[in-house]
């Protein structure tokens, strides 16, 4: 071989190694953007959640990265979004949010709509609006939305109820459902644990006291509003029955607090008792016309399970420890009384 050839030989393979080099590097670039636009991490720990709201678009969805810093790098993600068609499969919802999330994890999650469910625990909710305004909180609905269908008479009576007992429907417990549930499917869910709630069981145990599942929650929001401690609920659920069943007045003060829309109340005095409301119970015989709380299940359990005693009378321990002294005569209720009075009078406590 001439040294001619030997130098185009040397040429033409340091070619070659140019050539590699160039290719290597060009995919090594390629591979280090595809890397960085799909599998690198990307999503901060800023949020912990997304709340892609319904009706939503993919500008707002890309704002919404950027204003609140979820993403590093805001370009990428959009590349990733383009070449994986977000913009045609965007899913409203709440999506929970990892440090180091990859875009195109996240971009999965909401194509798929795989949402992270929001856990609502309620019990002993005052009124309607307090109700509303905690669903407000953890949905993506306003309480308006939840307000209008609480108040609708056409839709709460196709279940059964009315504007005064619809609370009895929601039984506390802890639900798991997705953020932006509907309000109408939210009814329809609580009216499905309600028919579970009430089985065969509870509803032959509440006609043994000739009371309907209704008339039994309204009895347990009492009780619950009177106990502090649970294993006195079988005991006052058995005495309000007594009392019921008598036709005796029940005489019970958180109605009064409830009628007077005051509760802040320590002390139910004459003034509070001339309250013209149905929930009086001082004025009117029998249940009032709803609960006056949601009332808790061990509430409930504890009307259907009560305890058979021959007790009329209850007062506030004079101690203030939050248990009751229970009376079957006028006479022992007025000793038990006289000293829970005595003792509010000690700590200056008169409204």
């Amino acid at each position: 071989m001439t040294e001619i050839e030997k130098k185009s030989m040397s040429t033409g393979k340091k070619a070659a190694i140019g050539i590699i080099i160039v290719l290597v590097l060009i995919g090594s670039y390629f591979a280090l953007n595809l890397y960085k636009t799909y599998f690198s991490p990307n999503i901060t720990d800023n949020q912990k959640y997304l709340f892609i709201r319904t009706g939503s678009d993919y500008n707002t969805l890309v704002k919404e990265l950027e204003q609140k810093d979820i993403v590093k790098s805001i370009s990428s993600f959009e590349t990733a979004a383009e070449k994986m068609n977000l913009k045609a499969n965007l899913k409203p919802g709440r999506y929970k949010l990892l440090k180091g999330m990859t875009n195109r994890t996240l971009i999965n999650l909401i194509k798929a709509g795989n949402q992270d469910p929001v856990k609502l625990k309620f019990q002993n909710i005052r009124k309607k609006e307090n109700f509303a305004a905690y669903l407000a909180n953890n949905l993506e609905a306003d309480s308006l939305k939840f307000i209008s269908l609480l108040d609708s008479t056409s839709l709460i009576g196709k279940y059964g109820f009315n504007q005064e007992n619809i609370y009895a429907m929601f039984v506390p417990n802890t639900y798991e459902m997705y953020w932006n549930v509907k309000p109408i499917d939210f009814f329809e869910r609580m009216h499905g644990e309600y028919d579970k709630f009430w089985n065969s069981s509870r509803k032959q145990k509440a006609a043994s006291l000739n009371l309907t599942p209704v008339q039994v929650s309204i009895l347990a929001s009492i009780v619950d509003a009177e106990a502090l401690y649970d294993k006195e609920m079988p005991i006052i659920a058995g005495l309000y029955l007594n009392r019921l069943n008598k036709g005796i007045l029940l005489q019970a003060d958180p109605t009064v607090i409830y009628a007077n829309n005051d509760f802040t109340v320590k002390r139910v005095t004459g003034r509070l008792l001339q309250v013209q409301s149905p929930y009086n119970t001082y004025k009117y015989v029998g249940l009032p016309p709803g609960p006056i709380m949601m009332p808790s299940i061990n509430a409930i359990d504890a009307v259907l399970n009560k305890d058979n005693n021959n007790y009329i009378y209850m007062c506030a321990k004079e101690d203030f420890s939050g248990y009751h002294n229970f009376a079957a005569t006028k006479a022992e209720h007025e000793i038990n009384a006289k000293k829970y009075r005595e003792a509010l009078n000690k700590r200056n406590i008169f409204k």
